[in-house]
């Protein structure tokens, strides 16, 4: 991804007055030093980024899928608006039928592999 030609166009198509946060994985991209310098230049732009194989962002990315999948593919829209009828409607019987994701997970497993990663991470250093 091109972070310099989407920065620029959201500073180009956004109101002066209002500030821009974006939110990212980290990952080098948005942290190189062009990036950084454009940033350090623009400081409405806030960049907010998550944790490191996040999971929560893996949700995010599934939730899109499943609109698209089950709304989106599923019909045949003739404008946007009637598009976005569809997807406020999809969301409402999503909402009223939550189906919560629960991560279970081992403490010492967890832990198992803090310590692999520090052990990896020691040995490339």
């Amino acid at each position: 991804m091109e972070w310099l030609p989407i920065l620029k166009q959201l500073e180009r198509e956004t109101p002066k007055d209002v500030d821009i946060h974006m939110i990212a994985e980290n990952y080098a991209t948005p942290k190189r030093d062009k990036v950084k310098e454009w940033l350090a230049r623009h400081p409405r732009f806030h960049m907010h980024f998550t944790p490191t194989s996040s999971s929560w962002m893996n949700l995010v990315g599934r939730f899109f899928a499943d609109i698209t999948q089950e709304c989106v593919r599923a019909g045949s829209f003739r404008s946007v608006p009637q598009l976005t009828r569809a997807i406020t409607a999809y969301k409402a019987v999503r909402e009223e039928q939550p189906n919560p994701h629960c991560w279970k997970a081992d403490g010492a497993e967890i832990a198992a592999k803090v310590q692999r990663a520090r052990e990896a991470l020691a040995a490339g250093a």
